[in-house]
């Protein structure tokens, strides 16, 4: 990956270890278009006084919008936040840098909401971890301009790394909690459901502000699950009764209260919610289940719980940054909790069928299929990052190389999936790349666990063909691409009618030719094209 940064000051040191190349000290015109990712990192200046101070800073916002005309929409291009390390002020009531700092930072904030491939960075979730002696070495900044404290060149890699993944979006899926002396002080068996410590004076408090912190973690689309040791009436009685219960049993996908072993109960976790065992976090008090969890389980990433009750905010923030970071959230990522309780509904009523059919039947499936857009494409990127198991291809795109497919007519559909039950969302994609003559190759095709079992996977496939078929394409070309967690999609092309042309490696490479007759679609499901 390379990276070419527009820059008014010595930074060098702080990428060093990237594929980087620089602009001159504010040269703007200069842009190297071979670079993959473009980036916006001025400083404010240290040496000028204050009334030009403000007019270069007025000045920023505009050379961005020039600059961003000259990189390709299908790019991605990142802008800091304008930060000023030194602050010093001639008087205490002087704001006026503040407020063009603030006005350029909210410039940019409103300019990346018209643009997939505009993504801004949050140098303040950087620098507020330093006070000012520590972001400025004044003897390196008189010999090499540089505004930035040496010393700071590991730890704003590994930020910065942790920023990139986040708008790649790769971040762990699930996090399994324990309870006692985890999600409340105290242990329920022994102290009953009025005295566990949660609320109140500390450390209940603390406890109380990490269930909201946990909260707020589940409304960005992480899975939240319980695996405890304790009597399962019990729990559940405090989640009725307790009324300072941050969380409920709603807030849950799925938990294991019994006396069982941890690690198997996670294994059935991970079984319940299709997930694999490496997008799982595992956090519990007990140093010694941690143990037990790491040894049995090392794909699961098992943190120390912090010694008081006072620490679980600063837990809380690690948590975030280190496993569950992400740049954006989707509509689909705000219900998830949902869609996973929604899940385990469906099951309990299929039992209720001895035949498959008429259970598909009875959930009044509806799929919408629709074109990639603006709107649906930071979605679909999500799911090449996020999808394993079923995923042809498994590749991985950001929003700027989804965009890249739409811009050269290439086809992108995505579809939405609801039922009697609930509504997942967009949940599938398909990329077909334009070949030779009238012929597409399949690129990307996958869906997400949730909604498998349900036939839809061939109806979008069948339907997708219906509606490029319209436009004479007629051979169809496809890749199986072999991974550790697709093997359940092996032989889905030679199940909807692909044949199947070589196989080299494990590698499978399929045709498919229209023929006169029609693709034809079970009729319980509603299909809708917008």
């Amino acid at each position: 990956m390379k990276y070419y940064i527009f820059r008014n000051s010595t930074i060098e040191i702080l990428f060093e270890n990237l594929n980087v190349s620089f602009s001159e000290y504010g040269n703007i015109l200069s842009i190297d278009l071979n670079a993959d990712i473009f980036v916006w990192f001025y400083t404010v200046p240290l040496n000028m006084e204050r009334k030009f101070l403000i007019l270069a800073i007025e000045s920023y916002f505009n050379s961005i919008q020039l600059v961003q005309k000259l990189i390709p929409d299908t790019k991605t291009f990142l802008i800091f936040t304008l930060q000023d390390p030194f602050r010093a002020k001639p008087y205490i009531a002087d704001f006026s840098v503040d407020r063009a700092m603030n006005y350029f930072n909210f410039q940019i904030i409103d300019f990346a909401s018209k643009y997939n491939n505009i993504k801004i960075i949050d140098f303040t979730d950087f620098t507020k971890d330093y006070s000012q002696e520590h972001l400025i070495d004044w003897k390196y900044y008189f010999l090499s301009r540089m505004p930035f404290n040496p010393r700071l060149s590991n730890p704003f890699q590994e930020w910065f790394s942790r920023q990139i993944e986040a708008i790649n979006m790769k971040r762990k899926k699930c996090l399994i909690l324990d309870l006692d002396n985890t999600l409340w002080g105290g242990v329920l068996g022994e102290d009953g459901i009025e005295n566990v410590k949660i609320s109140g004076d500390y450390p209940g408090n603390a406890f109380t502000l990490f269930q909201q912190k946990l909260l707020d973690l589940s409304r960005t689309g992480v899975i939240l699950a319980i695996c405890s040791k304790n009597n399962e009436d019990d729990v559940l009685e405090l989640w009725e009764k307790n009324p300072f219960m941050i969380l409920k049993k709603d807030n849950f996908s799925s938990y294991r209260i019994n006396w069982s072993n941890k690690a198997d109960n996670i294994c059935e976790i991970s079984k319940e919610l299709n997930i694999g065992l490496d997008s799982i976090v595992f956090i519990d008090d007990s140093p010694t289940e941690r143990e037990l969890v790491k040894q049995l389980l090392p794909m699961i990433e098992v943190p120390c719980f912090p010694a008081h009750p006072y620490l679980l905010p600063v837990f809380a923030e690690k948590l975030q940054r280190e496993y569950f970071y992400v740049y954006k959230v989707t509509e689909e990522d705000k219900t998830k909790t949902d869609q996973y309780q929604n899940n385990s509904l469906r099951t309990s009523f299929q039992k209720s069928f001895a035949n498959f059919t008429d259970f598909l039947r009875s959930l009044e499936i509806s799929l919408t299929i629709q074109k990639g857009n603006y709107l649906n494409i930071p979605r679909i990127a999500q799911m090449t990052q996020k999808t394993n198991q079923f995923n042809l291809t498994t590749k991985r795109y950001l929003d700027v190389d989804i965009q890249k497919f739409i811009s050269r007519n290439d086809y992108v559909f995505c579809m939405s999936v609801k039922d009697k039950f609930g509504d997942d969302g967009i949940t599938g994609a398909i990329i077909l790349t334009m070949g030779k003559g009238n012929s597409v190759t399949i690129d990307s095709l996958l869906l997400s666990c949730r909604i498998l079992g349900k036939g839809v996977e061939r109806a979008f496939v069948v339907k997708v063909l219906s509606l490029i078929r319209k436009d004479g394409i007629n051979i169809v070309y496809a890749h199986y691409i072999p991974t550790k967690k697709n093997e359940q999609v092996k032989y889905f092309y030679e199940k909807i009618g692909f044949h199947l042309i070589n196989e080299i490696d494990g590698i499978k490479t399929y045709q498919f030719e229209f023929k006169d007759e029609d693709l034809t679609i079970e009729q319980f499901y509603n299909i809708q094209i917008i």
